[in-house]
């Protein structure tokens, strides 16, 4: 066999992926929000059981039942409110359709079944929907290898398939979270750069339409993906204005079959449109409410190199096809243009939006679709590396590395769960790097830069409050944590603060704030929870820093914890001011024993 290989890259690229998807973390197999059609793609997927069983794709009256017994988001996320009390689907359409299918295999399952209900979130189409997710990724690995093998040498295609998979956010992307639309664009673009070549080695009508079809389902699984069009247009114009001269000859020369990608571009992209136009009367609709691009402002630094996020500090496998593009325009300039000029297009486009984290994802996710177009830069790179005498030693170093580190992450994400997607600041990242077991006090990183964990030494208490004296001291129902009275926050109370507690300035450089608390609920939403404020002032009661956590994220439902906030002191301290905030949340929550302690730390 030729190109043994990058054949093998492949199968080991797909045995991992089926090990991630049906053994590791099968999320068909879950539950809330944690099942294969919960968050955002059961946004996408709306449109199917709302159509096809409950023919109700307007009012949506269905919703109440699947939210209560499914939970696949927290309230009605999917779908977004009209001036005539009706709904219109957030997501456009293309992910669905590339469900049907499966949706419809799962249909008959269900309906057939005495086991489980035809109701579109059962496990049938739980699982049908992963079956879809994963032979799309097998589709798009498989193309974007015979791609590859068109321009470079068959161990630089299986170093860069391996690096894609193993040491990039893609492997959580076409597995356990391959419901995304992500894992479908990946498979959209490979098959698009195959057509893109077939076309313009023989230019006919077939790869015509399959060039319109793939741009127009780009388009309608997420709009911004219009910008697929350049890597057809561009497709084999070497980098230079006299080649961009020959390529408008030739399009003028073969003009039927660009107006036939067009049209079929246009015919896919209108099943959005008449959609839009039967549910709401107009035929555009921004269903995205506050949610847009910062044009002007796009977040480049913050999308790349975030702790938060960032695209390279959570996949740095794909800084090896940025550089790869230098090797790329140097020998093979034929395929550079198009590759470079969607890409620059792609980035732009991806850190303009607003939340450019996009959400709880692991690094940039939405970087993963432009991987096929990486991965050429990737090979010209590894081609170019294998050839030095020195440098590939430092390349295969750094490849083992990056690899065994996206796998450490990606078991974060979802087993170990230390990885806490969209909230990660420095402090917490560095602490956990590579670690396997918990320790609860680092969750406290996510809200505060420091805590103490050596030796406390020369301890002295400089305030002690048990409420039971405090007669403003709210009852909210609920039992004391101690004594006859707590502090009690809830729905109409949500602050409570102790002013000007005098911190002596020649005892101690860190100050510990602890109390005990109990919340018979836990309150999961972050931006909810209750927070634990320490100020410190000034001489003139000026704040000079401020250090918070976020209690819940310690606090387990229905018991109570005794928990502390450790804050070096800044030299000019008078005093400090507790502050407990309820988050604007509606959980009943109660706090009790407060103490404050000066103390100094082993040098």
């Amino acid at each position: 066999m030729k190109n043994k290989i990058s054949f093998a890259a492949y199968i080991v690229s797909i045995a991992v992926m089926f090990y991630a998807s049906f053994f590791f973390y099968p999320k068909w197999n879950n539950h809330g929000t944690e099942a294969t059609i919960s968050w955002d793609v059961s946004g996408y997927y709306m449109y199917l059981p709302a159509i096809f069983i409950y023919h109700d794709i307007k009012e949506c009256k269905f919703k109440d039942k699947i939210l209560s017994e499914y939970h696949p988001t927290p309230d009605f996320q999917q779908a977004m409110k009209i001036a005539d009390g009706k709904y219109v689907m957030k997501y456009s359409s293309g992910q669905a359709l590339q469900f049907l299918p499966f949706f419809g295999i799962a249909h008959w399952w269900a309906s057939h079944s005495d086991k489980y209900k035809a109701d579109g979130f059962s496990f049938p189409y739980q699982f049908m929907i992963t079956i879809e997710s994963f032979l799309v990724a097998m589709i798009g690995l498989w193309f974007l290898r015979l791609i590859l093998l068109w321009f470079f040498k068959d161990l630089a295609v299986g170093i860069a398939i391996l690096g894609t998979v193993l040491g990039s956010n893609y492997l959580d992307y076409s597995t356990m979270a391959g419901a995304m639309t992500h894992n479908n664009l990946f498979t959209i673009y490979a098959l698009l750069i195959f057509a893109s070549y077939k076309f313009y080695k023989n230019p006919d009508y077939k790869f015509a339409v399959m060039i319109g079809f793939l741009v127009g389902l780009a388009s309608l699984t997420r709009p911004t993906e219009m910008i697929s069009m350049f890597i057809p247009l561009l497709w084999g114009v070497k980098w230079g204005r006299q080649f961009l001269k020959e390529r408008i000859k030739f399009v003028i020369a073969n003009k039927k079959y660009f107006i036939t990608a067009v049209i079929v571009t246009a015919l896919v992209g209108s099943i959005q449109l008449i959609y839009w136009k039967y549910a709401s009367g107009h035929w555009l609709v921004y269903s995205y409410d506050d949610q847009g691009f910062k044009v002007l402002k796009p977040h480049f630094w913050l999308g790349l190199f975030s702790y938060r996020s960032g695209w390279l500090v959570y996949s740095p496998m794909m800084l090896f096809p940025l550089i790869g593009f230098y090797h790329l325009y140097k020998k093979y300039n034929e395929i550079f243009t198009a590759l470079f000029v969607f890409f620059l297009f792609f980035i732009y486009l991806t850190f303009a939006w607003n939340i450019w984290w996009y959400g709880g994802s692991l690094g940039i996710r939405a970087m993963v679709q432009s991987y096929p177009i990486l991965a050429f830069p990737f090979a010209a790179f590894v081609e170019y590396t294998l050839r030095t005498k020195y440098w590939k030693y430092i390349f295969a170093f750094l490849f083992i590395v990056f690899s065994y580190y996206n796998l450490w992450l990606t078991r974060q994400a979802h087993k170990d769960g230390m990885l806490k997607v969209g909230f990660m600041t420095k402090a917490y990242f560095w602490k956990i790097l590579g670690r396997y077991e918990k320790n609860e006090n680092d969750l406290k990183l996510l809200d505060t830069k420091e805590y103490y964990e050596g030796y406390r030494k020369n301890i002295k208490i400089i305030y002690k409050n048990d409420f039971e004296k405090d007669t403003t001291v709210v009852d909210c129902g609920l039992k004391p944590i101690q004594g006859q009275r707590s502090l009690c926050l809830n729905k109409d109370l949500q602050w409570s603060e102790i002013k000007n507690i005098a911190v002596p300035s020649d005892e101690g450089k860190w100050l510990r704030a602890e109390a005990d608390f109990y919340a018979p609920n836990k309150e999961w939403d972050v931006w909810k929870m209750t927070q634990f404020i320490v100020d410190f002032n000034d001489n003139n009661n000026k704040r000079i820093k401020e250090r918070m956590i976020r209690v819940y994220r310690l606090l387990q439902g229905n018991n109570k914890k005794n928990i502390y906030l450790d804050a070096e002191i800044p030299p000019s301290t008078k005093s400090v001011t507790i502050k407990f905030w309820n988050g604007d949340g509606n959980k009943k929550i109660l706090i009790d024993n407060l103490k404050l302690e000066v103390y100094e730390g082993e040098d």
